[in-house]
């Protein structure tokens, strides 16, 4: 099983169609200097349009479902500091100088909670929160349209702009110095690779264009990322009669 690239434009009848935000996958870009700290990181970016927004349904419902089970299953082997994935996650965390049990990564911290149950927002949300945690990948989702400039994985200079919550104000905070950020023109858009999300591209009730960032260490290979991309993708395709996808996989050279 192989995932697909950029030139390919994936939809259910493997028909090409136009993306309007096709630039985000192919100006995106990871650096160097973030290889250097994991040779094995792979990003893979998937563009939604057409999206029809919608209430927590019977399908994401199940989805979560099958998810929390699976989560309480691999608990009862093992903490959850121990499952390979999230253990991968928490050395790279302390390659770049955060602190893993106290910013945990968003794999991590879904897991935890689906021991006793995950949220249930709305549809898009419960159907990108059950996946990861399916198939155990750190996956965020944001509103595309709210991008400036295509996403970019990157060390922080420590200048960068950062929007976020803190003590139920919004309020606008910076990343540390050398920490690992996706960010786009305008700021930081998640915090410590896939610690937490900023508010001005986050995904909302009115969002009909997503972009999807699938996070991958080893020993996540190729194929398990590719039937996680793959059921993303189908239940994604069922928010709407005219929903568009691509995606383009990044991994250092």
């Amino acid at each position: 099983m192989q995932l697909r690239g950029i030139d390919t434009v994936l939809h259910m009848d493997e028909r090409r169609t136009v993306i309007g935000n096709d630039h985000l996958l192919r100006q995106a870009h990871v650096d160097a200097d973030v290889f250097a700290l994991r040779a094995d990181y792979r990003a893979l970016l998937i563009v939604a349009e057409g999206i029809e927004p919608g209430p927590s349904d019977t399908e994401s419902e199940q989805l979560l479902t099958e998810a929390e089970a699976l989560a309480r299953e691999a608990l009862k082997r093992g903490p959850v500091e121990e499952l390979p994935h999230v253990a991968a996650w928490r050395d790279a965390y302390r390659a770049f100088g955060a602190k893993p049990q106290r910013t945990r990564n968003s794999l991590e911290a879904l897991t935890r909670r689906a021991e006793t149950g995950l949220p249930r927002v709305n549809r898009l949300t419960d159907i990108y929160n059950a996946i990861s945690v399916l198939h155990q990948i750190p996956l965020g989702g944001e509103d595309a349209d709210r991008y400036v400039g295509a996403p970019q994985l990157l060390r922080a200079s420590g200048d960068e702009r950062f929007d976020t919550v803190a003590g139920g104000e919004l309020t606008e905070e910076h990343p540390d110095a050398g920490e690992v950020v996706w960010a786009d023109d305008a700021g930081v858009t998640c915090r410590r690779w896939n610690w937490r999300q900023g508010r001005r591209t986050q995904l909302t009730r009115e969002t009909t264009s997503a972009l999807f960032i699938l996070d991958v260490l080893a020993p996540v290979d190729d194929d398990a990322l590719a039937r996680a991309s793959e059921q993303l993708l189908a239940h994604l395709t069922r928010l709407g009669p005219s929903v568009r996808t691509a995606q383009r996989l990044i991994a250092a050279d």
